[in-house]
């Protein structure tokens, strides 16, 4: 199914992206690709990583927590970037693991987070992130109009 984004937290939507689902393709709970209107302001972000306001990585050891940092931390640089969630075109989700069990863990919170908005993500195993005890980081591409 095809579709625009929902309403943000402010009222506005986010009419800039749309969503695209591939009927030949499998029913994924992610959409298969995404469009952004001419008109649309495009916003690149830096992978959002699992720091506290002291530069610390934070939980140590723990993905779902990671993870979840991570999304706070995303959508604090949205927000400075005059975006919100469901601004959000698409998603590379980075995982230092080769368990696909922590993959899923991780997966589990960023689907969560944007909840219906499904947007196009890839979810990898790395061998290693920047940060000492980093286990997840989250890029983004964000698009508003205006």
């Amino acid at each position: 199914m095809n579709g625009t984004t929902g309403a943000r937290a402010d009222g506005a939507t986010g009419a800039a992206v749309r969503l695209v689902r591939a009927p030949a393709l499998c029913d994924a709970p992610y959409a298969y690709a995404s469009t952004v209107d001419r008109d649309a302001r495009l916003i690149f972000l830096a992978g959002a990583c699992p720091l506290d306001e002291a530069g610390s990585v934070t939980p140590i050891g723990d993905y779902a927590g990671q993870a979840s940092r991570c999304i706070d931390n995303l959508t604090a640089a949205l927000g400075a970037a005059g975006a919100a969630i469901e601004d959000v075109v698409s998603t590379r989700v980075l995982v230092a693991s080769s368990e696909r069990s922590d993959l899923g863990i991780v997966w589990d919170v960023v689907h969560h987070a944007f909840g219906e908005h499904d947007v196009p993500s890839t979810l990898l195993g790395v061998t290693v992130l920047g940060y000492e005890h980093q286990l997840v980081e989250i890029e983004a591409v964000a698009a508003v109009v205006g």
